[in-house]
């Protein structure tokens, strides 16, 4: 049986062993014919390698634990929502735990000691009152004494905190503050400061802290501090002897419910937020970005493959005449895609590894990914790489291969010198139908309403992208009739040269102009997109706020609520407004399930609202958000389908859940945010329980600056709170953030700087095809001059074309995103972006035909004449 079975197994590697030997032949003898299939597979191999390398540290590192680098256990609560089984959404704010669940943990069998932690975050004053930071710029956060020996701190000098006005500092911090046993420091919590005295120096295990500072105090003053006497943020656990991690969290889960064990690196997810919020955005990113480059890797080598199978069309031909079958022709065809996507792969994997680096350093700039998160390189991404290459290489091959194997020998011959001059029905079809799909889809208002009007508009460019695809050959053929007297002087040889080969060689042509046009059409679609978005939401914040001066944080964790109550009587002042903000979950019916969206919140006072803060309330009224009750910007509603007097389902930054009335609806969300709630219902939901600023109207006839001084003076006993003008305001991130723009602009350079590639790749390989046709011009006459002068001829065509076609299918979409986002169908154009990619397509598409054409043009025409095809 087992002979057999090695018997079977070689009569089926022999005869592919044959193939490949066959293919790498080939491949040696045309090594110019598969160089552009070979550069778009190591691309694509880079990008893909890259987006696996953070798939697997998204999966796999983190940072390590430090103040609870000696315990066995961290117990959190849910930091996710999650959708289903395979996706979550991460809140905003900590979600804390019932303290109860402390004592619940200790009796647990194996745990030999359970403490529960608070963070708050404060400012440590020098004495001239700077407020000192933590390592890096990391935050400080106080704490109990007791969780001192999560890590476990060793005082070093003095004693532990008593009273609740004793401090214990780390051994850094006390050296940035230039603070020394008995001295009084002050630290400030939100907005208040408080004196205390500091009773001791403490070290910090291994090399200390480097994520943070940490300052202790009195259990009972920690737990003031923090404002919930009744929640904890972590559970640290110390375990008896003998007992494994893994053993004691299986315990801890399997009796305690509502708690989250972490062990190993995990327990840094617990102690650092932003390590599980990148975590699980580098996941999600690297994920669907790479499985979206496996779609474009088959779609560009399919392109590519398709213009070399073109140019070894007398070859093929050939073969099919001296009884090469079908089958033979695929089998060749697939082994030799199979060389060149394994090869290729391999050469990718490297850069990829380096373009991985390169993505997390734009995630550290946007914030999204804290500086010191680890990366992790193995083999596992290269390996997926690979099957990934070789899977997309073997299915272009595949595609290509099957039109060329069903043409019959004779036909073969016959079309062997001249491109067909029809598109096949089925791909003429297709490109027909999309485009009245696409417009249905961006225009038709067939879509749901609200903010999925504007991402449907937005993914409906994909349409238009395929659209000219199918018909580019067809496209370009009309443009040449329409326009090429336009672009080219008939009246001149080269003129007369590049039209008629534009005429007769549409196809050719055409393999060039239409990776060029969906690059311009792309890129068009995302920058104007986002400008659109930009302009109208600093429009919306320009013409609603109508505040005069603002107050902010400079420093720590915002501005407090008591700093209204010291502003708000002040001579000249009319009204005062406080802002929070947070992202907030909302649940709503779609189609036959639920869905769940993240949408930026803020919260307010409603008392006057309108003289600081004009959110363009269409319906209700704003003055009734008070209690649970929610005003909703008109994109959300209709997203929901929310009405005034209805209800919804939301839930708040720290994954409480609450039921509001919707009060009012508005417009002005790109501004101020999808989501509007009562101040004191966000600020008793955030994790420091503070407000992001403080907008303030004055009097009419008020001296600006004398306001603006007696401002100063009321708010002078809170030393990190700003007073500034409305630009202040104006110049803060929106509640929206810069993040997610910031990391969508780098994956859709990626994409683009791809497609760039593949352009060059397909002009270069299409125009140094051409030798034997440049060496039969001169030989009757023609002048390299005039050679060069044809190609610049029909790199004009080629531009032209580009531009005109991408930008065309950019209109539809844009007006689309314009009108879900503004109820405008003018989007905001910025021309230096038009100009950038106008000079970008042309230094693409002029720089590879020069280029090309100059290699082209080297060999004599007589050698040239009689060469290979």
């Amino acid at each position: 049986m087992v002979i057999r079975r090695i018997r079977r197994l070689v009569r089926l590697v022999v005869p592919y062993r044959k193939d490949l030997s066959l293919a790498w032949s080939t491949i040696k003898g045309r090594k110019g014919g598969f160089v552009g299939s070979f550069v778009a597979i190591a691309a694509g191999s880079a990008v893909i390698t890259a987006c696996g390398t953070l798939l697997v540290s998204g999966l796999g590192t983190g940072v390590s634990p430090e103040r609870y680098s000696g315990t066995a256990v961290v117990l959190g609560a849910q930091q996710s929502y999650w959708l289903d089984e395979t996706s979550e959404v991460r809140y905003s704010e900590r979600v804390t735990l019932p303290a109860d669940k402390v004592a619940a943990v200790a009796a647990v069998p194996g745990v030999a000691s359970a403490l529960g932690d608070v963070n708050v975050e404060v400012s440590v004053l020098t004495s001239d009152g700077d407020a000192v930071a933590g390592p890096d710029g990391f935050p400080v956060f106080g704490h109990g004494w007791s969780t001192a020996a999560l890590a476990p701190f060793r005082v070093r000098e003095g004693r532990a905190p008593a009273a609740p006005d004793e401090v214990v500092l780390d051994t850094d911090l006390a050296a940035r503050a230039h603070v020394s046993l008995d001295a009084t420091v002050r630290l400030v919590v939100g907005s208040i400061p408080s004196s205390y005295r500091v009773v001791g120096i403490a070290t910090a295990p291994g090399d200390g802290l480097d994520r943070q500072s940490a300052v202790f105090v009195t259990d009972d003053q920690a737990t003031t501090l923090s404002g919930r006497p009744d929640r904890v943020d972590a559970i640290g656990v110390l375990a008896a002897p003998g007992v494994t991690p893994q053993q004691l969290a299986e315990r801890i889960t399997a009796t305690v419910p509502g708690v989250v064990a972490h062990t190993g690196a995990g327990r840094g997810d617990v102690e650092f937020l932003d390590v599980g919020d990148a975590r699980s955005l580098v996941v999600e990113t690297a994920a669907s970005f790479g499985g979206t480059m496996v779609l474009i890797v088959v779609f560009v080598v399919a392109s590519t493959l398709a213009l070399s199978v073109r140019q070894r069309r007398r070859e093929l031909a050939l073969l099919r005449a001296i009884g090469a079958t079908p089958q033979q022709i695929r089998s060749m065809i697939g082994a030799e895609m199979t060389v060149v996507s394994s090869v290729g792969a391999v050469v990718g994997a490297l850069p990829g590894v380096g373009l991985a680096f390169v993505m997390r350093g734009v995630f550290v700039l946007a914030d999204a990914m804290p500086p010191d998160f680890q990366m992790r390189v193995g083999l596992l991404p290269v390996l997926a790489s690979l099957v990934l290459c070789m899977t997309s290489g073997r299915l272009a091959g595949w595609l290509v291969a099957r039109r060329m194997a069903k043409v019959s020998p004779v036909e073969a011959l016959g079309d062997a010198t001249v491109e067909p001059r029809k598109l096949g029905w089925i791909r003429l079809t297709i490109g027909v139908l999309l485009i009245p799909l696409g417009l249905l889809l961006t225009l038709g208002n067939v879509a749901s309403p609200g903010d999925s009007a504007a991402d449907t508009a937005g993914s409906a460019v994909l349409l238009f992208v395929v659209a000219l695809g199918c018909l580019g050959p067809l496209l370009l053929q009309g443009a040449i009739v329409l326009f090429g007297s336009l672009v080219n002087r008939q009246s001149t040889a080269s003129g007369f040269l590049a039209l008629a080969n534009a005429r007769a060689n549409s196809q050719r042509l055409s393999s060039a102009t239409v990776p060029l046009a969906m690059g311009v059409t792309l890129a068009a679609v995302q920058v104007f997109g986002a400008s659109t978005a930009i302009a109208g939401a600093q429009h919306q914040l320009e013409d609603g706020l109508r505040a005069d001066h603002v107050l902010t944080a400079s420093s720590g964790a915002g501005v407090s609520p008591e700093v209204m109550d010291a502003v708000r009587g002040l001579p000249g002042v009319a009204t005062a407004t406080p802002v929070a903000r947070m992202q907030v979950l909302l649940t709503f019916p779609s189609e036959d399930s639920t869905a769940t969206k993240v949408f930026a919140a803020q919260g307010v006072a409603p008392v006057r609202l309108s003289e600081t803060m004009d959110l363009a309330v269409d319906q209700g009224d704003i003055a009734e958000l008070r209690g649970e009750a929610v005003a909703l910007s008109r994109i959300v509603a209709q997203t929901v389908g929310a009405k005034i007097g209805g209800t919804i389902e939301l839930r708040l930054g720290d994954g409480t859940l609450v039921k509001p009335r919707v009060a009012a609806i508005y417009e002005n969300s790109l501004g101020f945010g999808d989501v509007t709630l009562p101040n004191d219902l966000v600020v008793a939901h955030t994790t420091a329980r503070t407000d992001t600023a403080v907008l303030i109207r004055s009097v009419d006839g008020t001296d600006p600056e004398a306001l603006t001084a007696a401002l100063r003076g009321a708010v002078e006993r809170y030393p990190t709170v700003q007073v500034g003008d409305r630009q202040t305001f104006l110049a803060t991130p929106g509640p929206g953030g810069s993040g997610d723009w910031a990391l969508n602009l780098l994956f859709q350079t990626v994409l683009l700087g791809y497609i760039a590639i593949a352009v060059v790749n397909t002009l270069v390989m299409a125009t140094t095809a051409r030798v034997r046709e440049f060496a039969m011009l001169q030989l009757i006459g023609g002048s390299r001059d005039q050679l060069r002068a044809m190609m610049n001829g029909e790199a004009r065509i080629v531009v032209s074309s580009a531009l005109l076609f991408g930008l065309l299918a950019t209109v539809p979409p844009l007006i689309g995103i314009s009108l879900g986002l503004t109820k405008s169908p003018v989007p905001s154009i910025s021309l230096t972006g038009l100009i950038a990619i106008a000079a970008l397509t042309i230094a693409l598409s002029w720089g590879a035909i020069r280029m090309a054409t100059r290699y082209a043009l080297r060999p004599a025409p007589v050698d040239a004449i009689g060469g290979r095809e």
